[in-house]
């Protein structure tokens, strides 16, 4: 009876697939993923960066001329400083959601997915490669409004160190959206109707123009429930040193959704949903 001895690279081959069973990171594979989400939304920079820099302007100032001289101050300080921070996380939780779920969409639509699964990627080092790419273009997008817009309305930065992380945990939560709406969907169509339906109105109905102080005991509950309410009232206390909630108790709110989202991703990823059919 002849016993087969195993090659070399056999042997070598058996030892990297044990390496990545338990546990160990693709680094080279992680960071082509990020590079590749990073460059691909820096190529078209008019759109991605420069545009949502006009939007935020023009929502700035649309609303400053036609409400912020008859409004007067709101929680103490200017109604355009209290748009300010509003107004620049609503933008930063778009472009993330915006930033993942196009590139997954896209590359499902274009059949090129499979360019994407079939490297020796874990479904963690999927879901933080493109994490990293959402919450990269919102930092940028965040970094461009607050250097370009603040000192122009005279505002500035109560706390920087967390404002950078309400913005980076917003672009992490949306982030994580944008996998799951990116997994789930299979058409544009599908996926705008997500935008429009669900993140637009998180986003909007967050006390983004508004505080909520003033809002009846229902709309009050049902704003407590949306982490982006959490998100918007973290940045505005950064900023401001003003906020309508605990900033800590928004901080656990909105890390445990992201994490509870970003694992529902990490399955999507792990089982194939949506994406080996």
């Amino acid at each position: 009876m002849t016993e087969t001895t195993a090659m070399p690279q056999d042997r070598g081959a058996s030892a990297r697939q044990g390496v990545r069973r338990f546990g160990r990171v693709n680094w080279l594979g992680l960071q082509t993923l990020i590079l590749r989400e990073t460059r691909r939304f820096i190529a078209v920079w008019t759109q991605t960066l420069l545009a949502p820099l006009a939007t935020a302007a023009l929502f700035l100032l649309v609303f400053s001329l036609a409400v912020g001289t008859r409004r007067g101050d709101v929680m103490g300080v200017p109604f355009v400083h209290f748009l300010a921070p509003g107004i620049l996380m609503m933008t930063v939780i778009q472009n993330s959601f915006a930033n993942v779920s196009s590139s997954i969409v896209i590359s499902k639509v274009q059949g090129n997915i499979v360019d994407t699964l079939m490297p020796p990627l874990s479904a963690t080092e999927l879901v933080v490669g493109y994490l990293a790419g959402g919450i990269l273009r919102g930092m940028m997008v965040a970094v461009a409004i607050a250097a370009l817009m603040f000192p122009f309305i005279g505002l500035g930065i109560h706390n920087p160190v967390a404002a950078l992380v309400w913005v980076a945990l917003g672009g992490a939560f949306l982030g994580a959206l944008g996998i799951v709406a990116g997994v789930f969907a299979n058409k544009f169509d599908q996926m705008a109707a997500i935008t429009n339906f669900i993140v637009t109105p998180l986003s909007f109905l967050s006390g983004t123009f508004y505080s909520i102080e003033g809002l009846p005991p229902l709309m009050q509950a049902l704003s407590h429930a949306n982490p982006v309410f959490y998100l918007i009232d973290g940045l505005r206390h950064s900023v401001l040193g003003v906020s309508d909630s605990s900033p800590w108790l928004g901080f656990v709110v909105v890390a445990l959704t992201t994490l509870g989202v970003a694992g529902i991703g990490w399955w999507m990823f792990r089982t194939g949903y949506r994406l080996k059919s």
